[in-house]
């Protein structure tokens, strides 16, 4: 009997001390995880400090920006009430305004208006000329665009288009009689020419400054005249552009678009140029009402 009361003690110790071992180990990982906790909670801490420095460091400079602007403002405001106490000072000097002063001021006024909306007038029919161009420039490399560009070029200068066509495609050398192959090119200029009847056509020969001189030629002028005579004389009779919208002209060798101490510089110069302007009615309606149209 003594000897299984010993024994039951014995078990009853050793249960004992492994359930405090065990509730000992439970303790000390929750201690472990307590301090994790904690530390995870400081570097949180100390991040969101170093953020709310950066942002305060940020605010700092944008309010100083803000001040620096309102300063600026207060500055303006001063300037203006300086202003106004001024032209109140002026307006006391001039309270009493005569009746042929008035209707002087009346008159300027009137004639200000009047110019501003001329003005106004004038500047849309500019941009709607622009846009003319634009479209007879569009057209005209379209109907172009199996020719070499070096041989045939179109822009737009001095506010008129200018379609310029090498000699080399046109004649022959120190000759004035268009070469049938430039036929075809003339043909389609004249094409697009025919579509705009509201253009006149300015046409212009240059040549480079080697003089020329033959039986029919005495110098470089007649050659560029004959030539412009020529090729206006085509367009008029083979392709139907109304003569009276054609005129032919020569600047001999003094427009030049390039150096003439070169080969290709007098390559360049040598060119007839077609130039399409509006007619001189259409012009002054541009000056005058701003209508053009």
């Amino acid at each position: 009997m003594k000897k299984l009361i010993m024994s039951m003690a014995v078990l009853s110790m050793l249960a004992t001390s492994c359930v405090s071992k065990k509730k000992m180990t439970q303790a000390q990982a929750r201690i472990t995880e307590l301090e994790a906790a904690r530390d995870k909670a400081v570097a949180d801490c100390e991040k969101l400090t170093a953020d709310l420095r950066t942002q305060l460091g940020s605010k700092d400079t944008d309010l100083a920006a803000k001040n620096g602007q309102l300063a600026d403002l207060q500055t303006q405001i001063d300037y203006l009430k300086r202003t106004n106490t001024n032209l109140l000072d002026r307006l006391s000097d001039l309270s009493v305004v005569s009746k042929s002063g008035a209707e002087s001021i009346k008159k300027s006024l009137e004639t200000l208006n009047e110019q501003s909306r001329q003005l106004t007038n004038l500047n849309q029919s500019i941009q709607r000329k622009d846009s003319l161009n634009l479209a007879l420039v569009m057209n005209l490399k379209r109907s172009l665009q199996d020719i070499n560009d070096q041989d045939v070029q179109v822009e737009v200068k001095k506010g008129v288009v200018y379609v310029s066509i090498a000699d080399k495609l046109l004649f022959q050398t120190a000759k004035y009689e268009v070469n049938k192959a430039a036929e075809t090119v003339l043909g389609k200029v004249a094409q697009v020419v025919n579509d705009h009847k509201e253009l006149d056509i300015l046409v212009q020969g240059h040549t480079d400054v080697y003089p020329i001189q033959t039986e029919y030629m005495k110098d470089n002028w007649d050659l560029s005249v004959l030539r412009a005579t020529s090729v206006a004389r085509l367009l008029q009779t083979k392709f139907k552009v109304a003569p009276e919208r054609l005129t032919a002209a020569g600047r001999g060798e003094y427009e030049p678009k390039s150096d003439n101490t070169t080969p290709d510089g007098r390559r360049i110069n040598r060119r007839t140029e077609i130039i399409l302007t509006p007619k001189l009615d259409q012009f002054f309606n541009l000056l005058t009402t701003g209508q053009g149209r």
